[in-house]
């Protein structure tokens, strides 16, 4: 049995994320596929994903800081009594695409271990990223406890939830193959200058593209990088709305283009 699990909650995602994530992991999975969501909300998720209750993260959530630090919920020694998981366990973000199989992603290398993808923003480090990563469900709950103690402490130090697991696994972590899983914006999308002419594509030997600090797929099938922006701007358009920008260099490179690739793949 494949074990999968994701986490939703507040009202960034509807339940839309959870059903197409589901349905990319069934089409790109063979045999028995468990499929399980932490969720304060399980309103409108089809039926073939286990919903069970969100647990609360125990401790002041850290402020000044960009890291997702509910999802060290996942490290507590309760969620295989909470969700009946045992083993090795694959989690995804919400905002993820699955383009091709992934059975290797449940069965590469030792189930005991932890595996992430690499953070390819910083590459000369060994840091992982956490969108996608399989991990011995129940078997580090020191990882949350030690959080608890000192959650500002750590969150002012590491910034991000995804540093923190990286020195926190015992022994190390281990990363995916290079070409599996592959960065959105730092390995599909072209260079600036070159996004305002060519699309993004996608490399050929990828498994799951993550969307990790945007765009969001959603919005790139709308040919915008964030949400309070218009739906296809043009290129003029674009350039245009640089001269009103608070930071202008970072506008003109927000440029994107609707791709297909994400439209045969993100979909129930």
């Amino acid at each position: 049995m494949k074990q999968m699990i994701c986490v939703k909650w507040g009202q960034k995602y509807g339940p839309e994320y959870v059903n197409r994530l589901y349905a990319m992991a069934r089409r790109h999975t063979t045999g028995p596929l468990r499929f399980v969501c932490l969720t304060d909300d399980a309103n409108g998720l089809r039926p073939e994903v286990d919903a069970f209750p969100l647990p609360d993260l125990g401790c002041e959530h850290p402020q000044r800081s960009m890291g997702k630090w509910r999802k060290l919920v996942l490290w507590g020694g309760n969620i295989p009594e909470l969700t009946g998981l045992h083993g090795a366990v694959l989690f995804v973000d919400l905002d993820t695409v699955i383009v091709d199989n992934i059975d290797g992603y449940f069965t590469h290398g030792d189930p005991e271990q932890v595996y992430l993808a690499r953070n390819w923003s910083k590459p000369l480090h060994r840091l992982g990223q956490t969108s996608v990563f399989r991990y011995p469900v129940g078997r580090n709950p020191q990882i949350l406890e030690n959080f608890r103690r000192d959650p500002q402490g750590i969150a002012d130090r590491l910034r991000f939830e995804q540093h923190y697991i990286t020195e926190s696994v015992p022994g190390g972590i281990e990363f995916w193959p290079e070409d599996w899983t592959r960065h959105f914006r730092l390995h599909c999308l072209p260079p600036f200058p070159l996004r305002y002419f060519m699309p993004a594509h996608l490399p050929a030997k990828a498994r799951i593209v993550t969307f990790a600090g945007g765009p969001n797929p959603s919005d790139v099938q709308l040919g915008r990088w964030e949400d309070d922006q218009p739906e296809f701007p043009s290129r003029l358009e674009h350039l245009r709305g640089t001269f009103k920008a608070q930071r202008p260099l970072r506008h003109l490179r927000r440029f994107v283009v609707p791709v297909d690739w994400i439209d045969r793949h993100w979909r129930e």
